[in-house]
């Protein structure tokens, strides 16, 4: 087998000396399993011959030596050094599978069984048998996506740890210096689709840090992954269908195809159905190339904000002073009116300049009302459309703010406020439920239910309602 000494040097340093079988099989298997899948075929195929009697049906799992251990001979020939003499096994005496080996055989023939469906399902779609080859003969189960995608992270950050962490001096001097070497092709973007150059450095920022890091993960093995765990399958399945038209159409070779767990691709993280909509050949090569060419990752992105109702002729935002007698309850995305009705209302800019023009604009304060405030129309729910986050929306809003020269957040956050954990989250909903006060079903997120029922309860305890859960409203709450 030749590939021992090709891949020798790479797995010795991963399992030094007397390692857990287990363990080694693991880690070696992940490495060779493309490369030895036809080789480990052809074993199992002659050791149920040597252990099966006629007419005796023998479970995959149940052959005594597994695909795994094919690779642990691989390590055994590495510790001994390069050789040209083919690896032979010993014949020996069956060794009963555990539950977990069973357990994970089991699950691998059910995603070949998955995949080869969706298969079927593609084939009568209208992808050609090239594509299909291409694409998911050699897709594997990609288990970090199964976690990350499941994650209910309990402990979580405020709104103003996430913005320190996200705008840093460097990733805006980056911008800065990203946007004067790309002057023309932004300027070029401005004109055809109206979004401004700092915009644009602001989402592919934030996104992939300028193309430094888009993810590494197969966008194939990513969503039939997703599809087969099932959580999502129809949305998992409909992504995985877009991105076969992708690379059926020549945009891409799949092997360039790589981005997050989830299945977001290239520089400014496209799903394939938003590749499919919005992306732009703006090099004019003739394919849509939004991992390699940055006309075209910047044309993508504009063209899909300007589509999602990107005004040219409106800011994203701009900080803003409250009155004195503002009701936190009117910082709501219901509510919604001209900027020149909220400067009625006595809401002014930090500088007292006239507020800018917005036809369907909102008050945010994502802190509550101990924080900074912030005008909002419809480019910046337009951001919404790209990533249905206000924390995204707002901080792409100020980080490209920075980027053109402009001012950080100039009101002070409350940074003696914590975030709620999950588990105090559910607690808060549980208790508004009994209070009286929907919330719906306690699921630790902070979603409309839930900062209404909140807001009530304030109200009826004679509190400003601005909705924002606290330890002090927590225990307001549980109190008898």
């Amino acid at each position: 087998m030749r590939y021992q000494s090709r891949r020798c040097a790479h797995v010795g340093p991963k399992v030094n000396g007397a390692v857990h079988e287990r363990f080694a099989v693991r880690m070696v298997w992940k490495q060779l399993a493309r490369e030895v899948g036809q080789a480990v075929e052809r074993y199992i195929a002659s050791m149920r011959s040597r252990h099966s009697m006629p007419g005796t049906l023998v479970p995959s799992w149940a052959v005594p030596f597994k695909p795994g251990l094919l690779a642990v001979a691989v390590l055994a020939g590495c510790a001994s050094g390069p050789s040209t003499t083919p690896v032979s096994t010993p014949v020996s005496e069956a060794q009963p599978a555990t539950p977990e080996v069973a357990a994970e055989a089991l699950t691998e023939q059910r995603f070949a069984q998955w995949v080869a469906a969706f298969r079927t399902s593609a084939r009568a779609a209208g992808i050609d048998d090239a594509t299909l080859d291409v694409t998911l003969n050699n897709v594997q189960l990609h288990h970090r996506a199964v976690v990350a995608d499941r994650a209910q992270p309990e402990f979580t950050r405020t709104f103003w740890e996430y913005l320190d962490g996200v705008i840093t001096e460097r990733r805006v001097s980056n911008g800065q210096q990203k946007l004067l070497e790309l002057r023309d092709q932004a300027d070029a973007v401005n004109a055809r689709y109206g979004l401004p150059g700092p915009v644009l450095m602001a989402v592919w920022g934030i996104e992939s840090n300028f193309g430094g890091n888009y993810g590494n993960v197969p966008v194939f093995d990513a969503l039939t992954t997703l599809g087969f765990e099932g959580r999502r399958e129809a949305w998992a399945k409909t992504e995985l269908m877009a991105a076969l038209k992708i690379v059926q159409r020549g945009d891409i070779d799949p092997g360039r195809m790589v981005g997050s767990w989830a299945g977001a691709m290239g520089q400014t993280q496209f799903m394939p159905t938003s590749y499919l909509a919005y992306a732009v050949d703006a090099d004019g090569d003739g394919r849509r190339d939004i991992w390699g060419s940055m006309p075209d990752v910047l044309a993508s992105t504009a063209n899909f904000l300007a589509r999602s109702g990107w005004r040219a002729e409106e800011p994203w935002g701009v900080e803003v002073q409250l009155p004195a007698s503002f009701d936190p309850a009117r910082a709501d995305q219901a509510v919604r009116q001209a900027s020149v009705q909220w400067a009625e209302e006595g809401v002014r800019t930090m500088d007292g300049s006239a507020l800018p023009a917005m036809a369907d604009a909102m008050v945010l304060q994502p802190a509550g009302a101990r924080g900074p405030a912030f005008l909002v129309g419809r480019n910046y729910r337009a951001l919404l459309r790209y990533n249905n986050s206000m924390s995204y929306a707002l901080t792409v809003g100020l980080l490209s703010q920075r980027i053109a020269g402009g001012p950080p957040v100039q009101g002070a956050w409350p940074r003696d406020l914590r975030a709620l954990t999950r588990g105090e989250m559910i607690a808060l909903q549980t208790a508004l439920n009994q209070r009286g006060f929907d919330s719906g079903a306690p699921d630790g997120q902070m979603g409309p239910a839930t900062r209404g029922a909140l807001r009530a309860f304030q109200r009826s305890a004679g509190l400003p309602a601005d909705g924002f859960p606290t330890e002090e409203l927590l225990r307001l709450l549980q109190t008898p």
